[in-house]
């Protein structure tokens, strides 16, 4: 029987089939091969038990990808989910999310929830500032269920993770879309005994045959890792058509004359909003000790 993980917890891998959720262990041969299931994998399974849904783990399909940060396969784009107010959006921690995705070259989709809180004025800045860097952007509203049909349709046919800080919303629009979140995450729960859920590790759920998301704990902070600064430019895609006109290669695009990216920051082409980010995650990078 093949299916997909949809969560591993305690040694535990949660496994999404034509028959249901089965809870199954991964045989041992995995971990002498040194492979780990991860959340999104395919996988082929041996049932053991049909009344009681237990089975192991006998062969992990091949994978069309796997990233390290949240640990996943087979992912197709990710979604951000930001607030546009109550939180006001924290800029510095966004960029640092789509720097994440675009280290990983998965596409993503920003999504600024509570527009029903908003003023057109602040959605202007927000689609202004991230909009013309070549990402999809959306505003809806969780609460009144302002949206979800374009969130839907971004989804249709993909694997997608959700990812945001806590407080923006994040699960309410999950359970907008898939009401069901809620009861298959409580029958996790009892399967492994613990208490009240929140989310802790990453989760997938299935809105249809093809299409499924994945939950992922809530963010206060990310780190670059172990970027250089010299490739961090890289990771703004608005950049790379005015590098080109750069004088010096390999431009920082920080204080060297004649740069294309400052030349179209100060003609309005490249936001502010981005650009100073950079400078201050350029900054990060260049002052972090190396041990």
């Amino acid at each position: 029987m093949e299916g997909k993980i949809i969560k591993g917890i305690a040694g535990f891998y949660y496994v999404y089939t034509a028959k249901g959720l089965i809870e199954c262990k991964a045989k041992g041969i995995f971990r002498k091969d040194k492979i780990k299931p991860l959340v999104g994998d395919d996988v082929e399974i041996d049932l053991t038990d049909e009344e009681t849904k237990a089975g192991n783990i006998i062969r992990i399909l091949p994978r069309n990808n796997a990233l390290m940060r949240p640990a996943s396969a087979n992912i197709d784009q990710a979604m951000v989910i930001f607030a546009i107010v109550k939180p006001d959006p924290n800029y510095n921690l966004l960029d640092r999310f789509l720097i994440t995705m675009e280290k990983q070259s998965l596409p993503v989709v920003i999504c600024f929830n509570k527009m029903d809180l908003a003023t057109r004025e602040e959605m202007d800045e927000l689609r202004e500032a991230y909009g013309r860097c070549g990402y999809q952007v959306l505003f809806v509203s969780g609460a009144d269920n302002q949206g979800m049909e374009l969130i839907r349709t971004c989804l249709e046919g993909r694997t997608t993770v959700v990812a945001g800080p806590s407080g923006v919303g994040k699960s309410t629009i999950i359970n907008a879309l898939y009401p069901a979140a809620n009861m298959e995450t409580g029958e996790i729960s009892r399967k492994i005994a613990r208490g009240k859920h929140t989310t802790r590790h990453a989760q997938l759920f299935a809105l249809s045959e093809d299409t499924f998301i994945m939950d992922t704990p809530g963010f206060t902070s990310l780190s670059l890792g172990d970027m250089e600064k010299e490739e961090l430019w890289e990771c703004y895609p608005e950049f790379a058509e005015y590098e080109k006109d750069c004088r010096f290669g390999r431009c920082s695009h920080i204080s060297e004359p004649v740069c294309g990216v400052k030349s179209a920051l100060s003609q309005g082409k490249i936001s502010r909003v981005r650009y100073e980010n950079y400078r201050v995650l350029y900054e990060e990078l260049k002052s972090r000790k190396k041990y």
